[in-house]
């Protein structure tokens, strides 16, 4: 901050310590202090207003860490409704270092300012944070007169506390150490017992201050702190204490995860494009659904949850109508997304997972609802969700490489670095979902996982990334194994791909085996007739099994295949209404003495030709349901090769965010609103700051006293009043006062106000 307390006038203003800055110093502080630039202030003189209100001081005081948070409650204590010299401070502390680093952090954020000799704080400090100062009470004679006259005798309080039995001397301790309030039944009796809490009460030593609470005085608990200091222990902020696994089983560990998310979110997806899932009265996809395919795909219900909202996030997964089923399926993005190598894939999941406000952790039912919250619908959206995980995965990051830091240390670490804004349940879901995707292996941050904190390339503002560019992607290539083109086919037909398969055979298998696992496929009657459906001649598939296996294939792989290849054709249906047909009036009379096909009503026309009057889509279903292998036809004879796609959502949904955008301004616009703000000051009649304040120190004057002032100022309708008042508050730039001969409040804008002159009578 510019300007050291020595160059500082006396009794400086916060107007006059912003005016005083630089012009990095004020873009600094407008860079940390957001709310402070968006929107744009007018002037100088609103932007020093706007710092001292109580909303913007209480986001300033979300970014101060415990120790620094002490240290303002140390400015409270010392202070109390006046300016605070630094040594007064200092007498309350045992730990000088971490004053000086604190008080250096509250100027930087205009929280602090004016000479050592006169430090100044906003009042609203003390409405954002709380009526006890680093967890102490108030002064015992505010309390009672007669715990202020023990207060007032130091010899006979330390005897009084000296003389507590163990129990009530823990009760002193937990009180002492913050908050100071403690909850009792009928605190006002006056029955004679022998509990703990009845002594220190009768002692003087707690002080009841309504029927069921009792306050312990503020020097009761300065004395048990004496050798800590009033403030308590200003601690270091918590370290990892244990190593990494180390690098090597951290990369390993992490490609293993990449796959097998990568793979779960292509069968999760693949199973919907099959079978889209029907939206639910209150939006998303409801429990019943989501146990299924966690139950099929061997997942809990977080883990599909959190793989259908990155789905969701990226594009991959829409809601609409396609040409033959509605609901929640695949968009054409995802047909995109297979096409692209593991790496690529992966690198979109996690991104998104980086950047979305869709918070799994409130799926299902939450406490105070009777339904339950269900996965893509309004209800799992978080605010504070993209924040927490950017935080955690950057405190992860502060070690070296290889590090572990466990979750409960973590937790301590953020207690510490913004209490204020601590939640513990987030941050242990958000290394839950991270640990899931690969992010983190055993609490080690991994390379990818650094990767996705990487600042954006100057050379690429949108952040659009080629494969061979994007860092993320660059990352997890250097540790996955490299794809393989061949694979294993074992004599009961499993398939066996030893690694991760490459696109082109990824895509191949799809279409001639059945999935058992990641790396485990299995040849089926079922999955060579879809080939063959696909246009596959028996020849591809032999020469298709053969170009990828490694050693001899298996007689029993070239049976099925011919066998399926033999009866494949041997049966033709068509659409005259519709009509099988086949060369072999054995066949046809089979069919029409089958019980399971009587339902299809079938009727012969000729010793070759059988009708039915269901369509053409229902009698391949049943004849393929009873064991038979039909195709279809077209009117000149020929083979109609079935491509019919899997369904695809129409549009390509992304999910909305109620949440407010975080303002975000980069160094030229701040550099540019500063030299605004500079421009507009030196062209102002100079005094309207010198005049703010005078209104200020005027009613600061008036306020405790309740002391009479006249008040000239602008109504709503721009009318000129003048009122003769008893200014009652001065907060977050409003003034409230009694009308003395109405006895009516007002609430009076500081900006509107023109004079305020003290009453003389």
């Amino acid at each position: 901050m510019a300007g050291s307390s020595t160059t500082q006038p006396p009794r400086a203003s916060l107007l006059q310590t912003i005016r005083a800055l630089s012009d990095e110093a004020l873009a600094r502080l407008l860079r940390e202090r957001l709310d402070l630039a968006v929107p744009k202030p007018a002037s100088l003189v609103a932007l020093a207003a706007r710092a001292q209100s109580a909303m913007s001081v209480s986001r300033a005081m979300d970014l101060l860490d415990e120790p620094t948070l002490r240290v303002l409650d140390g400015l409270r204590l010392a202070g109390v409704g006046q300016p605070v010299a630094l040594d007064a401070v200092a007498a309350l502390t045992t730990s000088p270092t971490v004053l000086s680093g604190a008080l250096r952090r509250l100027r930087e954020l205009a929280l602090v300012w004016g000479p050592d000799e006169e430090l100044r704080f906003p009042e609203s400090v003390a409405e954002v944070a709380g009526p006890y100062p680093a967890g102490l009470g108030r002064p015992a004679e505010e309390l009672s007169e007669a715990a202020g006259e023990l207060a007032g005798d130091a010899a006979a309080l330390r005897r009084a506390i000296m003389a507590a039995s163990p129990q009530a001397r823990a009760v002193l301790e937990r009180l002492a150490a913050g908050p100071p309030i403690g909850t009792v039944s009928d605190a006002y009796s006056q029955a004679e017992s022998d509990t703990p809490v009845r002594w220190l009460i009768s002692r003087d030593l707690l002080v009841p201050v309504a029927d069921d609470t009792v306050e312990l005085p503020r020097e009761v608990a300065v004395l048990l702190r004496r050798d800590t200091g009033p403030l308590g222990q200003l601690r270091d902020r918590p370290e990892p204490t244990g190593s990494g696994p180390g690098l090597k089983i951290v990369d390993t560990s992490c490609a293993a995860t990449v796959l097998d998310v990568v793979g779960h979110t292509e069968s999760i997806l693949s199973t919907l494009g099959k079978d889209p899932a029907a939206e639910v009265r209150s939006g998303g996809i409801g429990m019943q659904r989501l146990h299924r395919i966690a139950r099929d795909s061997g997942l809990t219900d977080s883990q599909v949850g959190l793989i259908l909202e990155l789905s969701y996030a990226t594009g991959l997964l829409g809601r609409g109508t396609a040409a033959s089923a509605t609901g929640w399926m695949p968009s054409g993005g995802f047909d995109g997304w297979l096409a692209g190598d593991s790496a690529g894939r992966w690198a979109r999941l996690a991104k998104a997972w980086l950047a979305t406000p869709r918070d799994v952790r409130l799926l299902g039912t939450r406490p105070g609802q009777s339904k339950p919250n269900t996965v893509l619908s309004d209800q799992l959206t978080s605010r504070l969700a993209p924040a927490w995980r950017r935080e955690v995965l950057q405190v992860l990051a502060e070690p070296t490489p290889g590090t572990a830091i466990d979750a409960d240390t973590l937790v301590e670490i953020l207690r510490w670095r913004h209490p204020r804004r601590r939640n513990d349940e987030l941050v242990r879901a958000v290394l839950e979902q991270a640990a899931f995707l690969g992010i983190t292996v055993a609490d080690t941050l991994t390379a990818p996982g650094r990767a996705l904190l990487s600042e954006p390339d100057p050379d690429d503002p949108l952040g659009i990334h080629a494969p061979e560019t994007d860092p993320v992607v660059t990352a997890l290539r250097d540790i996955l194994p490299s794809p393989v083109d061949h694979l294993i086919v074992q004599s009961d037909l499993t398939v066996i791909v030893p690694g991760p398969a490459s696109v082109l055979l990824a895509s191949e298998l799809a279409l001639v085996t059945e999935p058992e696992s990641q790396s485990v496929h299995r040849v089926t009657e079922t999955s060579l007739r879809r080939a063959m459906d696909a246009g596959y001649a028996v020849e591809d598939i032999h020469s298709l099994f053969a170009r990828r296996a490694h050693g001899e294939l298996p007689q029993t792989l070239t049976y099925l295949i011919d066998d399926v290849a033999r009866r494949y054709g041997g049966m033709r249906t068509g659409s005259a209404g519709c009509y099988v047909r086949s060369d072999d009036p054995t066949l046809i009379a089979q069919l029409l003495a089958d019980r399971r096909l009587r339902s299809l009503r079938l009727r012969r026309l000729a010793p070759t030709v059988l009708v039915s009057g269901y369509l053409l889509t229902d009698l391949l279903s049943a004849l393929r349901g009873a064991g038979y292998a039909p195709v279809t036809e077209d009117h000149t004879g020929d083979l109609v090769i079935d491509r019919n796609p899997a369904p695809r959502s129409i549009r390509t949904e992304r999910p909305e965010s109620d949440t407010e955008a975080e303002p975000h301004v980069d160094e030229a616009p701040l550099l540019a609103l500063v030299e605004q703000l500079r421009l507009a000051d030196a062209q102002s009649s100079g005094d309207e700051g010198e005049f703010a304040e005078e209104v200020h120190r005027v009613l600061d004057a008036a306020i405790p006293q309740r002391q009479p002032v006249w008040v000239e100022y602008s109504d709503a309708r721009g009318d000129v009043v003048r009122r003769l008042l008893r200014p009652m508050s001065l907060r977050a730039g409003y003034l409230r006062a009694e009308d003395r001969r109405t006895d009516m409040l007002h609430t009076i804008a500081l900006h509107a106000i023109r004079s305020v002159t003290p009453a003389t009578v």
